[in-house]
């Protein structure tokens, strides 16, 4: 539209009411040019429109990054029992478009201050019923998520919603890394495959995160964020496309079908698409965190740290002059050596507690509020609180859902500072309900939260953040019945897993084996690949709850435990320096002023340059653990040296086969 100096400003005014009219029009008869929203700094761009799909009808979303085509044409909607699909022949009512940019911080985190940046667009939706619907986007500078909301409605108060069709709708056969599960009754405990696209199956079940390469210079987490009261979300193909992943909800336990029942208004868990130059770039991202909601307490009682752990050697204390058991003795002395080595906790692991009677699994169910006879919680936390360590317990999940408001009040009572809970292997909405009640009622009695046997995390430790790490991934546990983790699985899962958020891996075997030694133990458990790789794992894998996976006899004045002792459990700052997904990695973390630097590879022996440019000024002493000069032969060999470093340099690295590399570079005073 232009107009001459001539034109009045009555005319002015009266052109643009009728050409916002006119566009009013159009979008209420729902023949709109495609609503678009940019990222702040316009490299990300979301197109949404309701005339997509094969019929040009459908609700569908197309993201570009700078020239590259994300995904395309993907259709959107959700499928409810009671009013059918709501999806296609959609009037747009109304558009609203507004931008956030602001900042807070997370103290138990991979970064301490984060920044909230994004543009969103809301599209009032109404289909040929008269159902409400809105879609929402929001669009960063790592990423794009989108929810739907479903207003309050005199049409549609209580709804019951079967599925999605959410989708992600590829152009090409991309390579991707992912986790393919039996079912919905899962730990998230399994291998991750390396393959393309045209291998997602109408009928597999693909957990998220789901890393996708859609080129060199372009990568994608698929993942979601803020489940609350709702599902999980799974993926799978579709058949009409080689390409395209359509969500997938775990239905509820009942056999109805399913998935959700909630009342208007209510809205979905954001589905999220991180995006990046590169798979460091999204490691790096806090977009999960972002799109939750912040905490509402005074969190300053949470402490993150390191842990002691009798389970991975079954209490077994061998070579520190006694048998172990599960007695408040062994106990004792798994505190004495956390006391040492200055770790903030000890994990009192399964058995502590008895289990009733004619209960088929042995840790399925009992009586939480007491201790076998062996075991005096009450006395082991005052004699850990005498050596500045705290205990956490650990629960099967069923007697907490029965007994969890007397329990953690007894906890509380008796000092404990956390609890493990384990075993819920589900993500229906009725399991998600309790997470969020777990965490709610133990940041009551200030517990920190440890969910084993669990599903992804979606960011609710913003919301509670005395939910402080979780599992979801196959960590060293399986060493003591397998031989799947392995260097090429630590080397994946740092930019697939670890994308939601931490995870409780349990890192620091000592007992390390080359290429062709390792052997499956249920005590003295082996590792594969280098003592470093193991010490590596503390900087690259996020948890602000470490837990130690080996005995104290293993520790104790062994290479390496140095490194472990000075390693912190949260961070002000992250950087991913090498990353090539399956292969090697290479991460920075800050913490004070002191920068923390792991390095690791898969089978393949590696030399890597890291540039120091991340340094702050003056020189810094660098206390290095390296793979020692025959470690291809003696996986626990390490090499500490110590040298003065500054900004301007670069670090030349050098590892074994399965082999890493930890720095600690401290300022030189």
């Amino acid at each position: 539209m232009s107009y001459n100096h001539g034109t009045s400003k009555r005319q002015l005014c009266l052109i643009l009411l009728i050409f916002s009219a006119l566009s009013l029009t159009l979008l209420s008869c729902g023949h709109s040019e495609p609503v678009t929203v940019s990222s702040p700094d316009g490299k990300i761009v979301a197109e949404i429109t309701t005339s997509g799909g094969s019929d040009l009808s459908a609700l569908a979303y197309g993201i570009t990054f700078g020239s590259t085509q994300i995904v395309t044409d993907s259709e959107l909607g959700v499928i409810l029992s009671n009013g059918g699909a709501i999806s296609g022949n959609l009037k747009i009512t109304d558009v609203d478009h507004s931008s956030v940019n602001m900042a807070y911080t997370a103290p138990f985190g991979k970064s301490y201050g984060v920044i909230s940046n994004y543009n969103e667009t809301t599209i009032s939706l109404e289909d040929d019923a008269k159902h409400k619907l809105d879609l929402i986007f929001r669009v960063f500078d790592d990423g794009a998520a989108f929810r739907y909301r479903f207003p309050e409605q005199d049409g549609l108060k209580n709804i019951e919603i079967t599925g999605e069709l959410s989708s992600f709708n590829f152009e090409g056969d991309h390579p991707y890394w992912g986790i393919h599960l039996p079912g919905h009754t899962t730990s998230y405990e399994t291998d991750y495959a390396a393959a393309s696209l045209s291998n997602i199956a109408p009928d597999s079940l693909t957990a998220l995160p789901l890393l996708v390469k859609v080129s060199d210079g372009a990568f994608v987490g698929i993942t979601e964020a803020n489940l609350t009261d709702y599902a999980g979300m799974y993926l799978h193909g579709t058949g009409s496309s080689d390409f395209n992943l359509t969500a997938a909800l775990s239905p509820l336990p009942d056999g109805s079908g399913i998935c959700v029942k909630a009342q208007t208004p209510c809205a979905t868990p954001w589905r999220v698409l991180m995006i990046g130059d590169g798979p460091g770039r999204l490691a790096e991202s806090n977009i999960v965190l972002n799109l939750n909601e912040p905490c509402a307490f005074d969190a300053s009682w949470i402490k993150p740290g390191k842990a002691a752990w009798d389970w991975w050697n079954d209490q077994n204390v061998k070579g520190e002059g006694f048998e172990g058991a599960m007695d408040t003795r062994t106990m004792k002395h798994y505190i004495d050596f956390a006391g040492d080595y200055d770790l903030e906790y000890m994990l009192v692991d399964a058995g502590w507690y008895p289990r009733f009677e004619k209960v088929g699994d042995n840790l399925a169910d009992g009586d939480i509020m007491v201790s076998i006879p062996e075991i005096d919680i009450p006395e082991l936390v005052a004699y850990g609180s005498e050596r500045n360590v705290g205990i956490i317990l650990w629960l099967h999940w069923t007697p907490v859902d029965r007994d969890m408001d007397k329990a953690f009040a007894l906890y509380e009572q008796w000092g404990v500072k956390g609890v493990k809970i384990d075993f819920m292997d589900r993500d229906d909405q009725e399991m998600v309900n309790f997470y969020h009640r777990v965490a709610k009622k133990a940041a009551e009695h200030k517990l920190v939260v440890d969910f084993h046997g669990a599903y992804k995390p979606t960011g609710i430790r913003r919301t509670y953040p005395n939910v402080i790490t979780r599992e979801g991934v196959m960590g060293l546990e399986y060493v003591k019945w397998s031989d799947r983790v392995t260097p090429d699985h630590d080397c994946t899962i740092p930019f697939t897993r670890m994308l939601a958020g931490p995870m409780d891996y349990t890192p620091g075997g000592f007992n390390n084996t080359v290429q062709g030694q390792f052997k499956s133990l249920n005590k003295n458990a082996m590792t594969k690949g280098t003592r470093a790789h193991q010490l590596a794992l503390f900087v690259i894998f996020e948890s602000p709850f470490q837990v130690l996976a080996d005995y104290p006899a293993n520790y104790r004045n062994s290479p390496g435990m140095e490194f472990i002792r000075n390693v912190p459990a949260t961070w002000d700052e992250i950087r991913v320096i090498n990353a090539q997904v399956g292969d090697f990695a290479t991460f920075a973390r800050k913490n004070g002023d002191e920068w923390y630097l792991g390095s690791i590879t898969d089978w393949t022996p590696r030399e890597l340059s890291v540039p120091l440019d991340f340094l702050g000024a003056g020189e810094y002493t660098a206390e290095i653990y390296a793979d020692g000069d025959d470690a291809d032969a003696d996986a626990e060999r390490v090499s500490i040296t110590r040298l003065t470093v500054n900004a301007g340099m670069t670090l030349d690295i050098k590892m074994a086969p399965g082999g890493g590399h930890a720095v600690r570079l401290y300022p030189v005073k």
